[in-house]
């Protein structure tokens, strides 16, 4: 410190840390306190300050005067007003070459170095005072407490020793007399409040890890100051009175001892300064406290702008401006389309108005949603429910928001397959976005409803498509007055795509370009100029060896094929003809993708794959797992697979757009390609910001020349309620989820609320054999002779009755059981149970294997009889008293494989769900899903869709008999299961599976890496996962890191509410309303 006290030092005010308390704080005068001279001296104090941190190696930085509002979370400038530039003058900021250090602080903060404008030189300055005081005040000084400061000074700033914690205490609110006149102490400050974090962590620890050195301080002090007092108890009484050089040798004595005594402390805390210094910056730094105090001054601010329906926008749509970074950050994205602007803008958006807006596929929909979910979670701190058509849609945008959510401090929670619990976990403070597939997100929604919560969901977000506002999104919707009525939503278009897309129809060899104005919709464009060989025209007469090569290997390319069978064909037929030149092309990268589909597949390779992909070619249908989906996936994203043969579930899943997409026939399977098909095929054709143009060609013969044109000039089909036509799993179900829910429990009040449905506003075009009362009462009564509703007749008057209607027992397990279940297997799956119950055989796993199989698959199940009888033979007999039991004999089995005839009346259903369950049972005793597949001869895509069925299955016969006490044995068993079949893989890799986007063949990796846990990935570092991990790239790394860190914070956030629970004081204590009365 200077001499008169002159420089004020401003810093960044944070929230106070919990720390042992050293008892004062120096406080800077405010502007009016300031004297006319003191700017002057501030201002060259600022530049000195500069210099010195340039010396450092620090880049200046320009700090502004900023005051501490009410909240200690909240920071604000100039009075209260955000700066939208505040990031780029705040102390947070790093220069370029601190990047790689960002999550860490300064080790000693503005504390620049031992000597000079620092914690110790402070100390040294106070001690160099207290020695130039006069001599007969020093005499008074108490040894026993050691004070470093007189009595005259009026702050009386004293040492005490406890243990060997030094405290710092001040009287309130004095004066500082010694050259800081005008000065404030403020009661209670701390300390250490300004020093860093990582010297405030040394003090905090100092007491259990020094005790030795606390020891020995204390003898060394006691030592001194029995020495003290004995040299003061051999002079004579009367030595004070001695001449003047007596006086000066004793003052000598004790200048000594005080120098000692200061080199002591200074010694001692430049020690312990740089000792750790040396040591690991602790996990929460300084300049992350800086950003989130930022960060929640933002939040209200814009928060604060949504509740007046301000048309200011803030830093970023009502967002913080740590949102507009993180976009760019993570997605590339600077700027929004004028449209998305536009919409984000709306009367209807700010007036929380529900919404449907519909733009061509990849126009940039998903974005606009997601700003909006991102309002909601932030600044209106509501729960948000996105719904996805697809699990593997689910996946991948809880992948992408997973980042998200951990940078802005809100929950990503996934509800699809066997995931997700019911009703969700009640958070204490953050808010959670539940991304769902469409069953889910009903049950999900239920179960808000059931539990009073359903006021904490502020927003549903629906793709493809109270106090809930609603989004919904689409890129092929027809009739929207229907959905306007019903959603009383106001609706956005246009017709805006950001890469320009060429349509074109091949016949033969000719190609013509789709045009509306021309007089039969299209016109000429050119003639195909390549060389075809006799045998190439025989093998590839629609020309796609010429289509493709004009395009890969150095843009990408989609066939879309009518069959998943054609899918493999074509693409093997392709690589026959290309050049080896192409096997050229990141040949190495190539070379990588077959090693890594060997590894997930344990050695197993698809002989197709195998011959393809060196050409940067393979096919993509449902007959591939997961992982071998997500690796090539991953390949073709990258630009290592240049070319995808594939079935039309492409176009409605996960985002792959190419420059090209071909329809290799205006068919899906047998069924002639819709509108809405058509659009969502050539929709992926350019990619934003790579593109600068996208092109689709449909290969038609000259028979389907008439259909396609009129294909291309139609508009769109309408969208209808589905649920008259899924009886059992529409209106039944509906009905069953308002008595269940009590929305509605007599017939008039049930007909009122169908009248406001989708289905009320389409009736008229939808019923023209029924009314919609007759089809109420006819579906009320279905449920009743279920047993799943038991009506009460309440006569109200003798011409007036009203018609109850109450859930029964087995209509409540049905209720909470029914996330897959169709109420027409209900009576089924109870009649199964009960009968379990009777002779359970739990030697194994296969009885329950069996009740958990779902029914619906039962339909598509095939039997070959030969090996169906060859696995029944391997059996153990206690395994085989399972197959007795179910009424399936081995006899019957024999008969079926040698063809003979079969007399005796087996049940067709009990017998190919029997044999679902033998694949199941294998695949879970070998969890190989290639070994099953050859056992079986079974496409392992279907296995693995057969083994994801029944996991989400098993959950909900899990929810089924919790209702039922009758059924209490089976829920244990069928928690453990459930997991079993959700993961199907050996125990240690479950807790990575646990992790978004981390399928078997990945985990295995990353086990085999080292990282064994969530707390491993969750403090991983990408670049050493991406050079441990064999193709992993850089955003996989940091979404599967995101996504453990997402998993961590909900267990500890569970913890934390669980622990808060049993420390709560109960309502019902006794007692505590009498007190609580007392207070009063």
């Amino acid at each position: 410190m200077d001499e008169g006290g002159s420089r004020i030092r401003r810093r960044v005010s944070l929230p106070k840390r919990n720390r042992p308390s050293l008892g004062c704080i120096f406080v800077a005068p405010t502007a009016a306190e300031l004297e006319p001279g003191d700017e002057g001296k501030e201002e060259e104090e600022m530049v000195a300050e500069n210099r010195r941190r340039k010396t450092a190696g620090v880049l200046p930085v320009e700090v502004q005067p900023l005051l501490l509002s009410d909240s200690p979370e909240c920071l604000v400038l100039g009075g209260g007003d955000t700066n939208p530039d505040l990031l780029r003058r705040m102390p947070t900021d790093r220069g370029v070459g601190d990047q790689h250090n960002d999550s860490e602080e300064d080790m000693f903060g503005d504390y620049d170095s031992f000597t000079e404008n620092s914690f110790i030189a402070q100390v040294d300055d106070l001690e160099q005072k207290y020695m130039q005081l006069p001599a007969h005040k020093k005499h008074a000084t108490d040894f026993a407490t050691e004070n470093l400061y007189s009595e005259s000074i009026k702050n009386k700033l004293s040492i005490t020793t406890i243990g060997n914690l030094t405290e710092l205490q001040t009287d309130k609110h004095t004066e500082n007399q010694s050259g800081y006149e005008g000065v404030t102490v403020e009661p209670g400050a701390d300390l250490l409040y300004d020093v860093p974090t990582s010297q405030a962590i040394y003090f905090e620890n100092l007491q259990k890890s020094s005790n030795d050195l606390g020891n020995c301080s204390m003898k060394e002090r006691d030592w001194k100051s029995s020495s003290h007092n004995t040299v003061n108890e051999e002079l004579p009484h009367n030595c004070i009175e001695q001449p003047q050089q007596n006086d000066e040798a004793s003052s000598k004595v004790r200048i000594s001892s005080d120098m000692n005594r200061r080199k002591s402390i200074k010694d001692h805390l430049k020690s312990a300064m740089t000792g750790n210094a040396k040591a690991q910056t602790p996990v929460f730094s300084r300049s992350k406290q800086l950003k989130d105090t930022l960060l929640s001054e933002e939040i209200n601010v814009a928060k604060k702008t949504i509740e007046s329906s301000s048309n200011d926008l803030g830093p970023f749509y009502s967002l913080p401006s740590k949102v507009r970074d993180l976009y760019a950050q993570f997605k590339g994205i600077e700027k929004l389309y004028e449209w998305q602007h536009t919409c984000l803008t709306l009367n209807s958006v700010q007036e929380r108005k529900n919404l449907i807006y519909s733009l061509p596929t990849s126009g940039g929909k998903t974005l606009v949603a997601e700003i909006l979910m991102l309002q909601e979670l932030l600044c209106c701190r509501k729960d948000v429910l996105m719904i996805l058509p697809y699990v593997a849609i689910v996946q991948e945008k809880i992948s992408g928001l997973s980042s998200f959510g951990v940078e802005l401090g809100f929950f990503v929670e996934e509800y699809a397959g066997s995931k997700g619990r019911f009703p969700p976990t009640k958070r204490r403070e953050k808010k959670s976005l539940y991304i769902a597939t469409i069953e889910k997100g009903h049950s999900l929604v239920n179960s808000l409803i059931e539990t009073g919560r359903i006021d904490s969901l502020g927003l549903v977000v629906v793709d493809e498509v109270g106090t809930t506002q609603i989004i919904g999104m689409s890129a092929t919707l027809n009739n929207v007055e229907d959905l306007q009525k019903f959603l009383q939503a106001e609706y956005y278009t246009s017709q805006f795509r950001p890469v320009e897309l060429k349509e074109y129809l091949k016949i033969n060899d000719t190609i013509y370009e789709i045009d509306s104005k021309a007089e039969n919709g299209m016109t000429f464009s050119r003639l195909l100029n390549y060389k075809y060989s006799e045998t190439l025209k025989k093998m590839d007469p629609d020309h796609l060896v010429a289509l493709v090569t004009e395009v890969i290997p150095n843009y990408s390319c989609l066939v879309f094929c009518p069959s998943k069978k054609n899918c493999e064909n074509v693409a093997e037929m392709i690589c026959k003809f290309l050049s080896k030149e192409y096997l050229k092309h990141k040949e190495k990268e190539k070379c990588e993708v077959i090693k890594n589909l060997k590894n997930i597949g344990n050695g197993n390779l698809c002989p197709v794959l195998k011959r393809t992909i060196p050409f940067g070619v393979a096919y993509h249908h449902s007959g591939l797992t997961s992982d071998e989906r997500k690796l090539l996936e991953e390949a073709y994203s990258t630009g290592v697979l240049c070319l995808f043969t594939c079935t039309s579930t492409l176009a409605a899943g996960v985002n792959l757009p190419a420059r090209r997409v071909i329809l290799r026939a205006p068919y899906v399977a047998k069924e002639f390609l819709k509108r809405n098909q058509y659009k969502q095929m050539i929709g992926r054709a350019g990619r934003a910001g790579i593109d600068t143009i996208g092109e689709s060609i449909l290969i038609l013969q000259e028979k389907d020349k008439q259909q396609v044109l009129e294909l291309i000039t139609r508009p769109l089909e309408n969208c209808y309620s589905h649920l008259v036509q899924e009886f059992t799993k529409g209106i039944q179900t509906l009905f069953l989820s308002l008595i269940g829910l009590k929305i509605a429990t007599n017939l008039d009040d049930i007909y009122h609320f169908m009248n406001g449905t989708f289905f009320g506003v389409q009736q008229k075009i939808l019923l023209k054999e029924k009314s919609l009362w007759e089809i109420t009462v006819e579906s009320l009564r279905y449920l009743t002779e279920k047993g799943l509703l038991q009506k009460d007749t309440i006569c109200k008057s003798e011409e007036e009755v009203q018609y109850n209607f109450h859930i029964t027992k087995l209509g409540r397990a049905s209720f909470k059981g029914k996330r897959t279940i169709d109420l027409a297997y209900c009576d089924i799956l109870y009649r199964d149970l009960k009968k379990g119950l009777e002779g359970l055989v739990l030697e194994s796993l296969l009885h329950l294997i069996y009740l958990t199989t779902p029914y619906d698959l039962v339909s598509q199940s095939n039997p070959d009889w030969m090996i169906y009888f060859r696995q029944f033979s391997q059996l153990s007999p206690a395994e085989q008293n399972v197959a007795a039991i179910l009424g399936v004999s081995e006899s019957f089995l024999g008969k079926k494989a040698s063809g003979q005839a079969i007399r005796k009346k087996v049940d067709k259903d009990v017998v190919n769900r029997l044999y679902l369950s033998f694949v199941l049972y294998t695949l879970l005793k070998e969890t190989n899903i290639w070994t099953v597949s050859e056992k079986f001869n079974m496409p392992r895509g279907y296995i693995q869709n057969l083994l994801t069925g029944a996991a989400s299955f098993s959950s909900c016969v899990l929810h089924f008999c919790e209702e039922l006490e009758e059924f209490w044995v089976y829920r244990a068993l069928l928690v453990e299961l459930t997991k079993k079949l959700t993961y199907c893989v050996k125990a240690e890799l479950i807790p990575l599976m646990e992790v978004t986007g981390v399928l078997e063949g990945r985990a295995r990796q990353l086990y085999s890496a080292g990282y064994k846990s969530l707390m491993h990935l969750a403090n991983a570092n990408p670049e050493v996962l991406i050079k441990t991990i064999d193709h992993l790239s850089r955003r996989q790394a940091k979404q599967i890191i995101a996504s453990a860190k997402m998993l961590l914070h909900e267990k500890a956030e569970a913890l934390q509410e669980e622990v808060e629970e049993l420390l709560r004081l109960p309502s019902d204590f006794p007692g505590a309303v009498a007190s609580s009365t007392d207070k009063a």
